[in-house]
């Protein structure tokens, strides 16, 4: 299956300490259908109304994000791309041990 990206990726906040990058319309859905059942609402059911459709390509991707990016910012989930990303880090090798 081709994912459908985003331009730009949609921060949300999964916990209190986690952030969950959502990066196409599969992760927007896979976000909202694991939402507990008793914090949904209207505005929870046509936000993945309109990630579905634009999934099945009914809807531009662009108003699947702003849709997912509008949910985020009225629950309160919303947070601002990081400073710094993963792909800046560079994986430690060798543990810092200089050898002899």
């Amino acid at each position: 299956m081709i994912s459908k990206m985003f331009d730009r990726p949609v921060y949300l906040k999964e916990r209190k300490d986690l952030v969950r990058e959502i990066t196409c319309v599969e992760d927007a859905i896979d976000f909202l259908e694991e939402f507990p059942e008793r914090d949904r609402d209207l505005i929870h059911d046509a936000t993945l109304k309109t990630c579905y459709m634009a999934h099945d390509g009914h809807k531009p991707l662009r108003v699947a994000r702003d849709a997912i990016r509008a949910y985020g910012k009225k629950k309160g989930l919303l947070v601002k791309e990081p400073a710094v990303q993963p792909w800046m880090v560079k994986p430690s090798t060798g543990g810092g041990r200089v050898s002899l």
